[in-house]
């Protein structure tokens, strides 16, 4: 039986990341089984943790049955012919001659396995000085209100990197309930502070949430992904079929992949389960 691990998280892919962290492996690594689902509840309230069993290690291989002996048919013997005896003059001959040597097989080289894509260390992007205008001011106030009514303590600081969008950074410990499962309740908490903020009239401007850069965090995991699926695509000329993702997750890969020779990208299915299909491109074939 293989090895395994239990892991706890606010979510699966926070669980499952957790081990593979532990455990110093891939997740191509390694086989996950849910044990329990996380739970949001309504607005983060109420969540539960994830808990996930990965398994490692390598796979036991059932030991081959003894291959059962043949009968085997006893011959009458022969009689014995008679020995004949060289010359002493040719056999002598015969011992001084040189035997050819076996001429060694020129050994097989094994192709090169594929690059491995290396996902670099995460670093955060500069955002500037904080902006404290009319906008900002009523982003921090609704979230404030709203924060305290969900029982979450954090920071909530607001950038503008270009006009008309606010990039509200929202820091503290134990934001998971406020994230979700897959960022759920955090996109419901930007969609609520974008209504709440543009509503009064006024020029309409665009909020992106973001809480201990999930956000950034998931845009980079999901291009390591895309080039490593596509590597292998490329390499076993197969498409690969992503796990469902929103129309932002696809985007991203959509983007990662639109150089990557020898794999085009579409998407299928419907909403909340539209997928991104992986697929090999034989007109890159030369």
């Amino acid at each position: 039986m293989r090895d395994y691990i239990d892991v706890t998280g606010k979510n699966e892919d926070e669980a499952i990341s957790k081990a593979l962290a532990q455990l110093g492996l891939d997740r191509d690594d390694v086989s996950v089984e849910v044990l329990e689902r996380a739970k949001s509840g309504f607005l983060g309230l109420g969540a539960c943790p994830a808990k996930v069993r990965v398994y490692y290690g390598p796979e036991e291989e059932k030991p081959a049955p003894d291959p059962v002996p043949e009968p085997v048919q006893k011959e009458a013997p022969r009689p014995a012919a008679p020995e004949k005896r060289e010359p002493r003059r040719e056999r002598a001959a015969w011992e001084k001659k040189e035997r050819p040597e076996k001429k060694e097989r020129p050994e097989t080289q094994e192709p090169a396995a594929p690059p491995r894509w290396e996902e670099p260390a995460f670093q955060p992007a500069p955002l500037g000085e904080e902006t404290d205008d009319e906008k900002a001011a009523a982003i921090k106030s609704f979230l404030s209100g709203l924060l305290e009514h969900m029982g979450v303590c954090a920071g909530i600081k607001v950038y503008q990197p270009e006009k008309g969008r606010y990039k509200v950074i929202l820091e503290g410990q134990g934001l998971g309930s406020l994230i979700g499962r897959r960022g759920e309740t955090l996109d419901a908490v930007q969609q609520l502070t974008s209504y709440a903020v543009n509503r009064g009239g006024g020029p309409r401007v665009r909020i992106h949430l973001d809480a201990e850069n999930y956000r950034a965090k998931r845009e980079q995991s999901l291009q390591h992904l895309a080039r490593k699926v596509a590597g292998k695509v490329v390499r076993y000329r197969r498409s690969v079929t992503l796990e469902p993702m929103n129309a932002y997750e696809r985007h991203v890969i959509h983007t990662a992949l639109q150089d990557f020779e020898g794999v085009t990208t579409y998407s299928t299915g419907t909403d909340p389960n539209r997928r991104v299909v992986v697929a090999f491109d034989r007109g890159e074939r030369r």
